[in-house]
């Protein structure tokens, strides 16, 4: 039977033009096709994109209202009331789909969803930016992050010193592990990767120098 349903899949494939692809990367390098582990924001330089999620991830993670679960559940929310200040910043992830804006911008919510990202907006604290890789020539389904802790009003939210490396380090020791929100479970890995953006300042936003690393978070629903 499962012989007979393969091959019709395969006749349909040739009669339709119909192409069967599945998701089974954890994601694409963006530089080998065109992108870059940096994005865009807006001044020439950009901020890097240092943590990736995993498109091995469970797929319910990966959509918009998926990631921000997870996000909640490692202590993000939402923008102050909805409220975003300054344009968002694109990212080109290499998978055909040029520069595309980020899809959510998240802050650090201090154990409070409804109203702690206010309180970021005032003292400063971890956010970070959402890009999906989907397009047509890289489509891993992973999200890469743009994490960075910034200063707080004061200091007009500019990035902390040591602020990429400092945001990364802090998302991912929330991640790993058992975390859980609004009913739904993760377990979270992590894995470092060097190669993907060389460490330093070249075209680093703020001209603050980042060591190098990416870490690729898996995260599965339990």
């Amino acid at each position: 039977m499962a012989r007979v349903a393969f091959f019709a899949l395969l006749c349909a494939q040739a009669a339709f033009g119909l192409t069967i692809s599945k998701r089974a990367t954890a994601y694409f390098n963006p530089t080998a096709n065109g992108g870059s582990l940096l994005n865009n924001a807006g001044n020439g330089l950009g901020e890097p994109l240092n943590v990736i999620v995993s498109g091995l991830s469970s797929p319910d993670v990966l959509t918009d209202d998926g990631i921000l679960n997870f996000a909640r559940s490692i202590g993000f929310s939402e923008e102050c009331f909805g409220i975003h200040l300054g344009d968002p910043q694109s990212a080109n992830l290499g998978d055909g789909n040029g520069a595309v804006n980020q899809t959510i911008e998240l802050r650090q919510d201090f154990g409070d969803p409804s109203v702690g990202t206010c309180l970021e907006s005032l003292i400063g604290g971890n956010h970070f930016r959402v890009y999906r890789q989907n397009g047509p020539q890289a489509n891993s389904g992973a999200l890469f992050l743009a994490v960075s802790h910034e200063e707080d009003v004061s200091e007009n939210h500019t990035i902390s010193p040591d602020g990429y490396d400092v945001g990364r380090n802090e998302l991912v020791a929330a991640a790993v592990g058992n975390t859980n929100f609004n009913g739904v479970s993760y377990s979270t890995t992590a894995q470092d990767i060097t190669g993907l953006i060389a460490p330093g300042t070249n075209g680093v936003n703020h001209d603050i120098a980042q060591d190098g690393i990416v870490t690729l978070l898996t995260v599965t629903i339990v």
